[in-house]
């Protein structure tokens, strides 16, 4: 589920221009049918965004948002390179301290993913300190130099703090990891450039074997499939650095050749911890806005009155009193009339119905069957003859009152009941008038069955 449907879902609300009927028959369609509530509201959005103006509002924050993030994810990753240079700055007169890029290529990015995993599981609250205090925050400031004049600004729309705070949170991420990016880059740029000398130096009581189970714990994740990247105890004895004195002991001059080895333990640490980690925490990131963006759906005002009308059965109503005489000696020119419709057909064909149209019918009158076909308006002959093909038993015909029958319906009808043991021909309204027919317009159907006189062929009263 992504930001630009919940958008455009509520652009739709307010636009509000569908009918119960339309929303019913979505309802009833394959497309929404037995879905949660946040998919029924995804499916709906699919089939009617296309109907909103020319911008949309959801392209136009969608765009702002991408300028800025493709602002700031370039300020990160620049400055990730400058990181990584200033920290392997070597002079050629002493040593680069590799615990300095260590703390900040492996220690700084488990320390805030660890903060960032903190701040997900504190998501929904509306004052997330940790949310606050990522350089994420200022995004959706920066989001409103990137509006047209005129335009919609993401402080128009009602977003859910939760959905603001994950996209922060999801922004977040991205930038740290551009910034990691740009550290593994500016690493492997300085490395294949220059030739470095790398050292530990620390004033912590730790000596080369505990200093080596360190980098080796930290080697455990491509210890297996790439030692060379693991560094060894004697190189780890070789590159301590002692400052005392200011000048580099005979010995560690002696091993300067062996101490650039380092550069692929600290390419291998800054890809693993840096680069992946944060790519999974981007992922969880991700999925935790669009977890939270199918929570947030169906609170807008008017989902829930647009969720009701989906999967509530549409209620037609028949008068009880007894029609105008008139109507009744019209209809009377059909002898086989039929009071009501029965619970369940072998198959119900809608005549010029499409098919969520077909299925909102079959829901208004009750009616259950196997197959609901289409058949005449936009379908070929050779559609109409597969339909055909499929009838047998009892089977619900829906016309169009309004419309009289033409030739083609007199042909398939004719095609039809010499396929199925009954059918029952159903001439209904408009979704405006309940379904319920003009009783002259169903005077001229009556008239067109008489006609035709199939003996088992019926009329919905």
């Amino acid at each position: 589920m992504d930001l630009k449907s919940y958008l455009d879902l509520y652009a739709l609300l307010q636009q509000g221009r569908s009918s119960r009927e339309e929303r019913r028959a979505f309802g009833l369609s394959e497309a929404a049918k037995g879905k949660e509530a946040h998919k029924q509201l995804y499916a709906w959005v699919q089939t009617h965004q296309g109907s909103l103006p020319r911008p949309q509002a959801s392209q136009q924050i969608e765009s702002a948002l991408y300028h800025a993030t493709l602002l700031l994810g370039a300020i990160a990753f620049i400055l990730g390179i400058v990181t990584a240079a200033g920290l392997l700055n070597y002079s050629g007169k002493a040593p680069v301290n590799l615990v300095y890029f260590l703390g900040v290529a492996v220690l700084l990015p488990l320390a805030t993913m660890l903060l960032s995993f903190i701040a997900m599981l504190r998501a929904n609250q509306v004052r997330n300190f940790l949310v606050h205090i990522s350089p994420a925050y200022w995004l959706t400031r920066v989001v409103s130099l990137f509006n047209p004049k005129g335009g919609v600004s993401l402080a128009s729309v009602p977003l859910n703090p939760l959905i603001l705070n994950w996209i922060i949170i999801q922004r977040s991420q991205l930038l740290a990891l551009l910034f990691a990016l740009g550290i593994l880059l500016g690493l492997l740029g300085v490395v294949a450039t220059r030739d470095i000398a790398f050292a530990w130096s620390t004033t912590l009581q730790i000596d080369a074997a505990q200093f080596h189970a360190f980098v080796e714990t930290l080697a455990f994740p491509w210890k297996a499939w790439l030692p060379s990247a693991v560094p060894s105890l004697s190189l780890v004895e070789q590159s301590h650095y002692f400052r005392l004195g200011g000048k580099l002991s005979e010995e560690m001059v002696s091993h300067a050749a062996i101490l650039g080895a380092w550069w692929k333990f600290l390419s291998m640490a800054t890809f693993v911890y840096a680069v992946v980690l944060r790519f999974g925490m981007y992922l969880l990131a991700s999925w935790g806005l669009s977890r939270a963006i199918c929570r947030s759906m169906p609170a807008f005002e008017g989902a829930d009155v647009l969720l009701r009308d989906m999967n509530e059965p549409l209620i037609t109503t028949h008068p009880n009193e007894a029609p105008p005489t008139s109507s009744v000696q019209e209809e009377r020119h059909y002898k086989r009339m039929q009071e009501r419709v029965a619970a369940s057909y072998d198959a119900v064909v809608g005549w010029a119905f499409d098919e969520t149209t077909l299925h909102a019918l079959c829901d208004a009158f009750s009616v259950t069957a196997p197959y609901c076909l289409e058949a005449g308006g936009n379908q070929s002959l050779e559609e109409d003859a597969r339909t055909l093909e499929r009838l047998e038993g009892e089977v619900l015909l829906f016309v169009k009152a309004w419309e009289p029958p033409t030739m083609d319906f007199s042909d398939f009808l004719e095609a039809a009941a010499r396929r199925a043991s009954k059918i029952v021909v159903a001439a209904v309204g408009t979704p405006k008038e309940g379904y319920l027919p003009n009783p002259r317009h169903k005077a001229v159907w009556a008239k067109r069955l008489t006609l035709l006189d199939h003996s088992n062929v019926w009329m919905f009263r």
